[in-house]
């Protein structure tokens, strides 16, 4: 499965936030997309096998419980494959950096006055 195929989907995405705060057990999961989704466990289980399997997430045993955390590989390639894009984006948000740095010097000034 691509990259952005699994990304497509806001229930990985999702799950992938939540991994990116940090590491969770798969019933902490399953308690928060279930809330936020109103989807089954079943079918928490099936995104949680398609983020493992396609490297976006890693799992290990501890006790009775599985702990998943992000697997950054993957966000890497698809930066990698992002940066042919980054020119048509970057200059506009320099330049509203620019301006809003303008905007904060501009009402320094007046408070001064």
């Amino acid at each position: 499965m691509h990259a952005f195929d699994v990304l497509g989907d806001p229930v990985r995405r999702r799950i992938l936030e939540l991994l990116a705060e940090e590491e969770q057990t798969s019933g902490a999961i399953v308690a928060v997309i279930q809330r936020e989704f109103g989807i089954t466990q079943a079918a928490v289980s099936q995104h949680l096998r398609v983020l493992r399997d396609s490297g976006f997430a890693t799992v290990r045993p501890e006790g009775t419980r599985r702990i998943y955390a992000v697997d950054p590989e993957p966000m890497v390639a698809i930066d990698r494959w992002l940066d042919r894009f980054r020119s048509f984006w970057e200059p506009k948000l320099d330049a509203l950096a620019t301006e809003v740095a303008r905007g904060k010097k501009k009402r320094r000034a007046e408070r001064k006055d």
